[in-house]
């Protein structure tokens, strides 16, 4: 690309995924106009065009009633419906790598200023936008707001958007055009309105738009806590926060992670084992762990993911040093050639105690090997996550896991969005 290249984005269906938010509004207007609700495939393509024209062409109204229905439309949306959204996952992998290029970046969109402003400032996505340019007076057409985002001196643009009107507004306004097959549009809609090239990923907009430049660092997540400590909820509820939020999630766990660690991982957990030595157990969690790390971490990170790991290192130091009482320094002596330097950006430690925790992981289902050792042996176990803890506060992230899981959740989402946003900069 040349220097001085910019990438205009369309927001609904480019950027964000806003159907829940949008058709819901949609519905709610005509509710309150007493018109007939349109069924959910009407429904859907209010997602893209000007909402005037929308409920023109899709109720059949006239031109003042049309303002009408988008006044109360915005009633809702402009309050609830505009965080019922989710970025696409893989986005702001695509607006770092541009970033990188030295290419610049804008919003063009025919949604007015002050919720699109929300939008980008709710998801994290403002930060890079150099222009956002919104529809004003009831007056959306995409070439005019293309034009208004480009500075005199654009060496070249494109425009990114899912629908024909904003390959259309782009061949109008005489620039490139990327058509993104993810969106509400159709692959056919897109081409006959001008699209020159096509998407079907995120992903593949950084492919088309600067190949060759080396991707963007993703990050390295890990959640540990006693069993019973709530980990594998609280593991699903962040994951689904990160793909809310734009972030590739790469979902992991140890032991196991890849095919030879499962087969470690059954040997470890198997009931059978009883006579397994201490070091047997710590070496065998080290084995998986090597080869986790160089056939999953470090490829998926590499690749600008983000890998949520179910347990990692921080887990042996603790079972193993602290509950077989090899020591906490031992264990992570074992490890080191296995993790190489490899550790987590964020660790989350659901802390809880013991007691509790193993109350409730027994009530659940059959423990396993290790869950059925002494109270002893877990006591050992918190303690040595503890001392981990004070040796790299700076590492983790210490959540109280005994109140509601809700407000669990939504601590521990703020503090790794916080984490991973401050490392986008």
């Amino acid at each position: 690309m040349k220097q001085g290249t910019w990438v205009l984005f369309d927001l609904d269906g480019t950027l964000t995924q806003s159907e829940e938010g949008i058709c819901n509004s949609a519905r709610y207007a005509a509710e309150r106009m007493n018109l007939p609700v349109p069924d959910e495939a009407t429904l859907r393509k209010f997602i893209g065009p000007p909402l005037v024209w929308s409920f023109r062409e899709y109720l059949g109204l006239d031109p003042e009633e049309a303002i009408r229905a988008q006044e109360v439309y915005r009633e809702r949306y402009n309050t609830v419906g505009l965080f019922e959204n989710r970025v696409y996952p893989g986005i702001r992998y695509v607006l770092r790598m541009l970033k990188k290029a030295g290419i610049h970046t804008g919003v063009v969109t025919g949604k007015p200023e002050g919720p699109t402003g929300r939008i980008l400032e709710h998801f994290g996505l403002l930060k890079w936008m150099e222009t956002v340019v919104c529809a004003a007076d009831n007056k959306a057409e995409k070439e005019l707001l293309i034009r208004k985002a480009l500075p005199e001196d654009a060496a070249a643009a494109w425009i990114v958007g899912d629908r024909k009107f904003d390959m259309e507004g782009g061949v109008k306004a005489g620039i490139h055009t990327l058509g993104v097959t993810y969106g509400y549009g159709s692959e056919e809609e897109l081409i006959s309105s001008g699209a020159e090239r096509i998407a079907h990923t995120p992903r593949e907009i950084a492919e088309i738009l600067c190949p060759g430049t080396e991707p963007v660092r993703g990050a390295f997540l890990s959640m540990e806590g006693p069993d019973g400590s709530g980990k594998g909820t609280q593991l699903e509820r962040l994951a689904e926060t990160l793909d809310r939020y734009g972030f590739e999630v790469y979902r992991t766990r140890e032991p196991g992670g890849s095919p030879i660690g499962e087969k470690i991982r059954e040997i470890l957990l198997d009931r059978e084992n009883a006579a397994m030595t201490d070091v047997t157990e710590a070496l065998l969690y080290a084995a998986a762990r090597a080869q986790h790390v160089r056939e999953v971490i470090r490829p998926q990170t590499a690749a600008g993911r983000v890998v949520l790991c179910d347990r990692y290192l921080d887990s042996s130091a603790a079972y193993q040093g602290g509950g077989r009482k090899l020591g906490v320094e031992q264990v992570l002596a074992i490890n080191a050639p296995a993790v190489d330097g490899t550790l987590p950006d964020l660790t989350v430690y659901l802390d809880i105690d013991h007691r509790k925790a193993m109350a409730r992981r027994c009530a659940a289902t059959e423990p396993d090997r290790l869950e059925t050792e002494p109270e002893s042996f877990h006591a050992r176990v918190e303690d040595g996550y503890h001392q981990l803890i004070e040796q790299d506060p700076g590492r983790f992230a210490v959540v109280n896991a005994e109140g509601d899981r809700d407000e669990i959740a939504a601590e521990i989402a703020g503090k790794v969005l916080a984490r991973l946003t401050e490392a986008e900069d």
